[in-house]
């Protein structure tokens, strides 16, 4: 099992040289060949600043990816038209740096067809940065139950004619990545599951239920379905990351974790909890009451939104907070989203990112030894 104090949520900020070869590619001006040179030398970049930052534990940086999301659209056919705003559509807020921004729900996506893998979703980057390092390779899938996003009565119903009938579908592909994952000798995989945190918002609870489904049956649905891909998996650590949006250094829903703790924490089966908390729109720690005794809680306190960096001694007023609600040993930090969710990115230079992480590595070092 992971035991590291140290952790990384998974999206690091892409090199405007790797967003410029993505905008070369799709125009013709770039063969395949040489921009999955890129991709690796982005890759290679995004391993040794974490391991230049101390972390015991790498992801790739999600360089290959539009989105956190996008692996499975583009691993699989059935999909129908999309682009990035299928990911992105929302109400977003943002600081006066910033500002807010809408987002419209692309009027033509939905799946259109039965779903039928081309290839697996994230071997690729497993495989290529489990040869690059030496420190423990952290890989990243998206939770089943927020591919709801996909499914429509416009478009679907031929295909799918329930949401469930779809969601069985994207949980037996996904259920099979993490077989392969493991097969190629993955220990860590996250879940990201920032949709859980939507139903807290008005409009995103609406299109929710407008799916078909109650509030309270997301809640038991989608932990059903998240279970689904922990099982029969021994050596492996799930770590479970919750967040409220995270695009542009914006967010779609403010509110804390007491609406969702007593079900989410108790009943899902990772190992790790990946918790937003950089800012008061998380809420308070009250909620880490429902955590159980067999999960370690991953505080985000380093925003990945601002570039301004937290002190050391505020980083640790915040971690004795949470001691009084999980016993420190069962704490850890790390920051409290990815730094690029998408393409997009949030609005800090390389440099900015580099500090956020040796910070994170420097208070768990201090804290935990």
């Amino acid at each position: 099992m992971i035991h590291t104090h140290a952790d990384v949520v998974g999206s690091l900020l892409r090199p405007r040289e790797l967003l410029q070869a993505r905008a070369d590619l799709a125009a013709g001006r770039l063969a395949p060949t040489a921009f999955k040179a890129m991709e690796d030398r982005a890759v290679d970049e995004a391993i040794a600043l974490q391991e230049r930052a101390g972390l015991e534990t790498v992801s790739d940086g999600e360089m290959r990816r539009l989105s956190f999301q996008s692996l499975l659209p583009e691993a699989v056919d059935g999909f129908g038209e999309w682009d990035l705003n299928a990911f992105l559509w929302g109400e977003w807020h943002g600081d006066e740096r910033v500002g807010s921004q809408e987002v419209e729900r692309p009027k033509a996506l939905g799946v259109v067809s039965k779903l039928r893998r081309k290839r697996h979703l994230s071997a690729e980057e497993f495989t290529y940065l489990r040869a690059r390092t030496s420190r423990n390779p952290k890989i990243t899938l998206p939770s089943p139950s927020m591919w709801a996003n996909f499914w429509g009565t416009e478009r679907s119903v031929d295909a799918y004619p329930t949401l469930d009938a779809f969601l069985s579908d994207v949980v037996g592909l996904l259920r099979d990545e993490v077989a392969e994952l493991v097969r190629l000798g993955a220990t860590y995989i996250q879940i990201d599951a920032p949709h859980y945190l939507l139903l807290l918002d008005s409009q995103m609870r609406a299109f929710y239920e407008g799916q078909g489904w109650t509030v309270d049956r997301w809640l038991d649905q989608g932990i059903a379905l998240d279970n689904a891909l922990m099982e029969e998996t021994p050596g492996v650590t799930f770590g479970f990351h919750l967040c409220r949006g995270n695009q542009g250094s914006r967010w779609l829903v403010a509110g804390g974790y007491d609406r969702l703790a007593e079900q989410v924490f108790r009943r899902i089966r990772a190992q790790r909890l990946l918790l937003e908390y950089d800012d008061a729109r998380s809420g308070g720690f009250g909620p880490l009451e429902w955590v159980p005794e067999d999960k370690t809680v991953v505080l985000g306190l380093v925003s990945t939104k601002i570039p301004r960096l937290e002190t050391p001694e505020e980083l640790g007023d915040q971690i004795r907070e949470a001691s009084r609600h999980v016993p420190l040993e069962r704490l850890a930090l790390s920051p409290q989203c990815g730094f690029a969710s998408s393409v997009v990115g949030n609005a800090m230079s390389l440099e900015d990112q580099e500090r956020k992480l040796r910070l994170v590595v420097e208070v768990a070092g201090r804290t935990w030894g």
